[in-house]
């Protein structure tokens, strides 16, 4: 079956790095947009980072401010997101997706099962 499957999460003192990957299995993702989202107040998820299906545009949430990179390998089997400068407000579960665009927007049909980041203060 389809599988997108999470990794690296971990517990990080505040303004450290983890590097999360989400690896595919059953499946090429190299026609799809990657992306990374988290649970929000009041939302089902917010969008942390999105990476085009080539590779060459990404798309960061407002909170990111420059400290995280989404990237993905040659292949498209595998992505990651290179988090820096952490902040206890960034603890939670962080979920890779894979995505088209349908409608004038991106809709995300394979989803990873999630991994924790947690950042002590």
């Amino acid at each position: 079956q389809v599988q997108l499957v999470e990794s690296g999460g971990g517990l990080v003192q505040s303004g450290g790095s983890l590097e999360l990957s989400c690896a595919a299995s059953g499946r090429t993702f190299n026609g799809y947009a990657m992306a990374w989202f988290r649970p929000a107040p009041g939302k089902e998820r917010e969008l942390v980072a999105r990476l085009s299906s080539s590779g060459s545009s990404t798309v960061y949430g407002a909170f990111v401010k420059g400290r995280f990179t989404i990237s993905r390998d040659n292949a498209g089997n595998t992505v990651f997101l290179q988090m820096n400068s952490l902040k206890p407000e960034d603890t939670a579960v962080y979920y890779c997706a894979a995505g088209v665009i349908r409608t004038m927007r991106y809709e995300y049909d394979y989803w990873g099962q999630g991994t924790q980041v947690t950042v002590s203060s």
